[in-house]
């Protein structure tokens, strides 16, 4: 088994921090509006949306869940998330499951 890293979404902490701006929330309230203000500190957000650390699925989902958006949204990079929370989804770019998609 190798110890290769696991590919990163590129641009997850840029979401993480424009969902915490979008609701006006400072760090430390984004934190217990995710529910982790006791299992997490404040510099874990932080560390988040500056791209130093991979939130854990859970933080992901709960992320998601206060956006009103997919999770998958999140972790995507060919998606961007919609100007207004709850809007409709906008690619990007066209991905390797889509070319396929339209070729057959």
């Amino acid at each position: 088994m190798g110890k290769a890293l696991r590919p990163r979404p590129a641009h997850l902490a840029d979401k993480l921090l424009q969902i915490r701006s979008a609701l006006s929330l400072s760090q430390s309230e984004m934190l217990r509006r995710l529910g982790f203000d006791e299992s997490i500190s404040r510099d874990y957000i932080s560390a988040y949306e500056l791209g130093k650390r991979e939130p854990p699925l859970p933080v992901l989902l709960e992320y998601a869940r206060a956006a009103g958006v997919p999770m998958e949204l999140l972790v995507d990079d060919a998606l961007d998330l919609p100007d207004a929370f709850g809007g409709s989804v906008k690619r990007k770019k066209t991905g390797p499951r889509e070319k396929r998609r339209q070729k057959g």
